[in-house]
C-alpha cells in the first residue's frame, strides 16, 4: 500500500514544502516514510474523511517537504 498524506488537495500538499510531511502508515511490511529520498504518498477520502483523492511523489531532505510532484 501507498502511504496516505493528510491533505485535502495535492495543492495543498504543495503548499506545505518546506514543513514535516502529515501522514499515515498504512504498510504491514514496516515504515514506508523515509526522512531522506522519494516515496509515494495518496489521499483516500474513504479513509482520511478530508478532501478529494490525489498521488503524488514527495521528496524529502532531513525530514522536511522538499518537492511534490
Amino acid at each position: 500500500m501507498t502511504m496516505l498524506a493528510l491533505y485535502k488537495s495535492k495543492k495543498e500538499l504543495k503548499e506545505n514544502i518546506g514543513s514535516e510531511l502529515q501522514y499515515m502508515e498504512t504498510s504491514f511490511f514496516g515504515e514506508e516514510y523515509r526522512s531522506n529520498g522519494k516515496f509515494v504518498v495518496a489521499n483516500r477520502p474513504h479513509i482520511t474523511g478530508m478532501g478529494r483523492e490525489f498521488f503524488a511523489e514527495v521528496t524529502m531532505e532531513n525530514d522536511k517537504i522538499l518537492k511534490v510532484t
